[in-house]
């Protein structure tokens, strides 16, 4: 097996300011920890073009039917498999609008899978399976940025014709190469030698936050900074969407579980129908003519 050269990736660095890491009280531990995560919001800062030429993409092809789908192998794979699956409750989402896989299958997002992301035509098969063609966007998640399967994955979707983004913390590596856009976010030296579940996790986190939710806003499946389109699937965001109708249309909570309660749980069709006195038909044509947009459907013509 030939040897691999991490000499060149940030990440694997060692950082001085923890080569005493065994010797510290564990106060010190954790605020050199906190100390390392105050740069990761930075380091993200400097990618917010890429970032945001990101989002328009996607939301361009999401609103022509495409689909979301993040690939990635260990921690990168699991926290795209976490943001895939957060999008239905959020945003009413369907299930198969974000996608998250990871090198291994499901059972990898439990326990490694040995080898599996070092297959690059392991991650083709798997886009293959889903189906993935010119409307669908595949994000590579790759911390090192040089991880086989994503460099697969984005190969394969630039072969056939889908948006190929890579979300890398190194800069200038094989992942990055794959893609037509790349989002690199140089998040440095690990508190703990290579431990990437550490700020290069955390960067993740914050650039999936940012490319899903800002996508969805694209979407109008946000009206201000109210999650109007969530599913209520449980007694919390029963609550939560009586509270934003009532926030967004300016009435109580109980006019508002009663105009949720005609408009068959719709929050958007509730607040429509309250702000422009109209019943919850006159609500969803109004929704439907302006592309699902709340502020479009309050504004325009009567």
């Amino acid at each position: 097996m030939s040897r691999i050269d991490l000499s060149t990736l940030t990440t694997e660095t060692r950082n001085p300011r923890s080569e005493q890491l065994d010797a510290m009280t564990t106060l010190d531990l954790v605020g050199a920890m906190n100390d390392e995560d105050r740069h990761v919001a930075e380091a993200v800062r400097h990618a917010l073009p890429q970032i945001a030429a990101a989002i328009d993409q996607i939301a361009q092809r999401m609103h022509k039917g495409g689909r979301l789908v993040y690939v990635g192998a260990g921690t990168s794979g699991r926290l795209g498999v976490l943001d895939a699956a957060e999008c239905p409750p959020t945003f009413s989402a369907d299930r198969n609008q974000v996608l998250g896989l990871i090198a291994g299958g499901e059972k990898a997002f439990l326990r490694a899978v040995e080898g599996a992301e070092d297959d690059p035509a392991l991650a083709a098969s798997d886009l293959r399976a889903h189906g993935i063609g010119p409307k669908d966007t595949v994000v590579g998640i790759a911390a090192s940025g040089r991880t086989p399967y994503v460099v697969g994955a984005l190969e394969h979707a630039r072969s056939v014709g889908a948006l190929a983004i890579a979300l890398v913390m190194n800069t200038g590596g094989a992942v990055a190469a794959a893609a037509e856009l790349a989002i690199e976010v140089v998040t440095g030296a690990e508190i703990l030698t290579g431990s990437t579940r550490l700020k290069a996790g955390t960067a993740t986190k914050m650039v999936l936050n940012m490319l899903s939710t800002g996508a969805f806003v694209r979407l109008n499946k946000v009206y201000g900074n109210l999650m109007v389109d969530l599913q209520a699937s449980n007694q919390k965001l029963v609550a939560r969407s009586i509270r934003i109708v009532a926030e967004a249309a300016s009435c109580s909570h109980d006019d508002a579980a009663e105009l949720l309660q005609r408009a068959d749980g719709e929050v958007k069709v509730a607040i429509v129908a309250r702000l422009r006195k109209v019943d919850v038909a006159v609500a969803r044509t109004l929704l439907f003519t302006h592309d699902g947009s709340v502020r479009m459907a309050l504004h325009a013509p009567a």
